[in-house]
């Protein structure tokens, strides 16, 4: 069974089990119609694999006639962010995120540098079902170029956000623990925070092309880091995954600092700056609510995924988003999640907040999420249709599944785009609660299957 999937997130699979030389020249033929002619700029992470669907993936682009701006290893928003630096037509981002070494995809982009939308992944798609395989004559072939000033681009652009003063950062001389997972950080992160006056303290930041087993940067995945923040007294850790858009922070205590606060700490010091609107996914923490309400803004919800969070912030004119994963998204720089940018974003928070990253964490509303996933025999939207009418009283947000608010907690039902199951997302103000609720909602759900 192919393990292929493929959605507006990218075409992912299986090195040789679904993703295959065949699968990347048919899907970046149909790309390539898409952009229909002009230059897109190519990145990977730094998985084995990556090369060679680089070179394959840059041979069809050219062959389709458009020029090829090759970037090399770097961050999928380092990608993004060149695509509209470089006036591209287009972007390709070769990275599996956080998946392991096995994995591999396309990550497609439109001429803004942003995820493809749904309709324009649809008109994309079209073109794949249409085979529109045309190829130029041997005089009418796209060049390609390799542009070494990628990565300088986006981190100089960083480094001239109007909000940072490096000087003061520098002052406070923090000591940093990375962990880049040996991905696509591992060639730009440590010496980012060098920039800062940082003293940084490496780990699994090897650039050998092979992942740590388990990449995600998960509580459980993350133990070297934590160990080693208090092994050298570092004033905080700092993991990302293997193409550098979440970005997962430690306390001094060797603490997860938990990312759903990393959106809400970013939120804050940003709406601090900038008056504005708010744009989170519906499985976001209430704290952004919370903090936004402080500064007198409003915070919209949209869909999961970044592309459904960049288009209802394009919608309301935003001046900051993200997810509650540790993705963050501002609009100034890119329209995509950036952990660099999050860096940056989060040493200036701190130092002006003077005070530890622990204490940062305690500034913040608390609120405990608990989730849970349930195998379901029929349609799963089906099973979130008939589970609104235990809510028909209550608030609720039907664009991603089902998000229901209540005075004390939120619950979120939304069907996987990959597999037969609902996921249950509680988040209520006491652990304790949460995981109650969770158990009362996920019966809610059985019960529903059976009637």
């Amino acid at each position: 069974m192919s393990t292929l999937m493929t959605s507006i997130s990218g075409i992912r699979g299986i090195v040789g089990d679904g993703l295959d030389p065949e699968t990347i020249v048919k899907y970046v033929n149909a790309y390539a119609d898409f952009i229909e002619k002009g230059k897109v700029v190519i990145g990977r992470d730094s998985r084995i694999s990556g090369e060679m669907f680089k070179e394959i993936t840059a041979g069809v682009l050219m062959a389709k006639g458009i020029n090829v701006i090759d970037i090399g290893i770097c961050p999928t928003p380092t990608v993004q962010f060149n695509v509209k630096e470089l006036n591209a037509d287009g972007g390709i981002a070769i990275s599996a995120s956080h998946n392991p070494n096995e994995w591999n995809a396309l990550k497609l982009l439109n001429g803004e540098g942003q995820v493809l939308s749904p309709k324009e992944y649809k008109s994309m798609i079209n073109n794949l079902e249409e085979s529109q395989a045309t190829f130029k004559s041997w005089n009418e072939i796209g060049k390609r170029t390799e542009f070494s000033e990628g990565l300088k681009n986006h981190i100089d652009a960083i480094l001239t956000l109007s909000f940072l003063d490096l000087e003061s950062i520098r002052k406070k001389k923090f000591k940093v623990v990375v962990d880049c997972v040996n991905g696509a950080g591992a060639y730009c992160v440590p010496d980012f925070l060098r920039n800062f006056g940082c003293e940084v303290v490496e780990t699994n930041c090897e650039k050998n092309g092979m992942l740590v087993p388990h990449p995600e940067p998960l509580p459980e995945n993350i133990k070297k880091a934590l160990k080693k923040v208090i092994e050298v007294k570092a004033d905080l850790g700092i993991v990302v995954d293997p193409d550098v858009d979440r970005l997962v922070l430690i306390t001094e205590k060797a603490e997860p600092f938990i990312e759903e606060n990393t959106i809400t700490q970013v939120v804050k010091f940003i709406l601090s700056k900038q008056a504005g609107n708010v744009v989170v996914n519906l499985s976001t923490t209430r704290a952004v609510d919370d903090v936004a309400d402080k500064f007198g803004a409003e915070v919209f919800r949209s869909a999961v995924g970044e592309a459904n969070v960049v288009k209802k912030m394009k919608e309301v004119d935003a001046v900051i988003g993200g997810e509650g994963s540790g993705g963050v998204i501002y609009p100034d720089l890119h329209f995509g999640r950036d952990a660099l940018c999050a860096i940056a974003i989060t040493l200036q928070h701190l130092t002006e907040f003077g005070e530890s990253i622990s204490k940062l964490k305690e500034s913040l509303p608390e609120y405990f999420i608990v989730k849970k996933k349930i195998e379901v025999k029929s349609e799963p939207e089906k099973i979130i249709n008939t589970v609104i009418k235990e809510f028909k009283n209550a608030k609720i947000n039907t664009e991603d599944g089902v998000r229901v608010d209540f005075e004390d907690h939120w619950v979120h039902f939304r069907k996987s785009n990959t597999e037969p199951i609902i996921r249950i997302i509680v988040e209520a103000n006491t652990k304790e609660k949460a995981i109650v609720l969770s158990d009362k909602y996920l019966q809610i759900v059985s019960r529903r299957q059976v009637d």
